[in-house]
């Protein structure tokens, strides 16, 4: 079961995390299937948790993680719909983050 922020519960569906993330990578050149095993990773950390609920909170950064290191601009349209960003400033602060992360060494 899949925990929504306003508290009622829906049981998970799969397809809705996968058009969740087709969405975001909508005209992005990704490789064939690579949608599909981000759906399957996530799943598969999901099902590590153990938990029989989840929050929706906890699937939109396990989202959020992959999309990052999939495609930047995929990440931003992510995140520019899941945080809900109030203006500019706080899109412009999402990818600075999404920068300083991608050119840390390692």
């Amino acid at each position: 079961m899949v925990v929504k922020r306003d508290g009622h519960r829906e049981p998970y569906d799969r397809e809705k995390l996968y058009r969740g993330i087709r969405r975001a990578c909508e005209k992005r050149p990704l490789p064939v299937g690579e949608l599909e095993n981000a759906v399957e990773e996530i799943e598969r950390a999901l099902y590590r948790l153990g938990r029989t609920e989840v929050a929706s909170q906890v699937i939109g950064e396990m989202v959020m993680e992959k999309l990052a290191t999939m495609d930047s601009i995929a990440y931003i349209r992510f995140a520019s719909v899941y945080r809900s960003f109030s203006d500019l400033e706080e899109m412009r602060q999402e990818m600075d983050e999404l920068l300083r992360r991608s050119n840390k060494p390692g």
